[in-house]
């Protein structure tokens, strides 16, 4: 049995399905609320749904689980309660990785691309560069704080799991995001302006020598993140600290232009001021090194923007049941 934390959230959910997909037993460990999150889950046989609270007692008894994919985290980047965010993305990642260590268990944790700031110390996934990085929100430092703990673990020579991985997400998009209001994908967004008619909007610079729209992301399709962890669920051996990106950053403006064209309508896309919560928060450029993923042997083709938007728009946002 897998046990997915965050099981039934965004990225999680997409590996909840893949893995129920493949035959597994999948034990999702979540919170659904009263939203529609439930409907992220509702295709598949899972083997059942773990509270985050009951989770530390079932550890205590736990057996045969093959693996624990630990996704759950609180990612919105405007979180400001610091004691929570710290308990939920930073001591529980940890404890889980001690569970695992301790039972022989193999352990794949979500890190975030939000760990490396502005960019301007660049996006290398190389554990000797961490103490350089400056992540400028909570939520990016508390994935921060987990990654360069793990790696101090590791240097001081105590127990660790026996195969283990940390990914550097970057913006991901695709099925199974809209219970994430304001923090789903920008995909999701421009199509839901779209589809009501409206003109799609986009944050204005406010940066000099930046044009309104060229802002630019490492955009990728949760399908190819979804792959990246089934990869490195068959290969134990390929573990480590990784980027999952593209490896192209690509703008605003293309990936807006990229859902005109998969909805076949000419573009109208007027610029807002930037919020001010966001000012001086906001990433400008992230870009995905993928050396490191690709020399432990990982050698699927990311997906081009235009055919990730284009398979997302029509395939699930324009079907009356748009989940995976």
């Amino acid at each position: 049995m897998y046990l997915v934390t965050g099981g039934a959230g965004f990225i999680g959910s997409n590996i909840t399905a893949a893995l129920c997909d493949a035959g597994h037993e999948v034990l999702v460990c979540d919170r659904l609320r009263d939203g529609e999150k439930w409907r992220n889950i509702a295709r598949h046989p899972i083997a059942g749904l773990l509270a985050p609270e009951a989770l530390p007692e079932f550890l205590e008894t736990a057996r045969d689980i093959q693996a624990v994919v630990h996704m759950g985290a609180i990612s919105a980047t405007t979180a400001t309660d610091a004691d929570l965010v710290a308990h939920t993305n930073l001591t529980l990642t940890l404890r889980l990785w001690d569970w695992c260590a301790a039972k022989g268990v193999p352990f794949i944790y979500a890190s975030s691309a939000a760990t490396y700031g502005d960019g301007n110390e660049g996006f290398e996934d190389d554990p000797s560069a961490l103490a350089t990085l400056r992540p400028l929100n909570l939520y990016g430092w508390s994935k921060h704080a987990t990654d360069r703990r793990i790696q101090d673990l590791l240097a001081r020579g105590r127990p660790r799991p026996p195969s283990w991985a940390g990914l550097k997400f970057f913006n991901v998009y695709g099925p199974n995001e809209a219970h994430k209001g304001r923090m789903a994908s920008v995909v999701l967004h421009k199509y839901r302006q779209i589809a009501a008619g409206e003109p799609a909007t986009l944050f204005a610079s406010d940066r000099p020598g930046i044009a309104d729209g060229d802002q630019r992301r490492d955009f990728v399709h949760v399908e190819d993140c979804v792959q990246a962890v089934l990869w490195l669920l068959a290969h134990p051996q390929a573990g480590g600290l990784f980027n999952i990106g593209s490896g192209q950053a690509r703008s605003f403006l293309d990936l807006t232009r990229a859902i005109y064209a998969a909805l076949g309508r000419a573009p109208d896309i007027r610029f807002v001021p930037m919020p001010p919560d966001l000012a001086g928060k906001y990433q400008y450029f992230t870009q995905a090194p993928l050396g490191r993923l690709r020399a432990a042997g990982y050698d699927r083709p990311a997906t081009s923007l235009e055919d990730g938007v284009g398979d997302y728009v029509r395939r699930f946002l324009t079907q009356a049941d748009p989940y995976r």
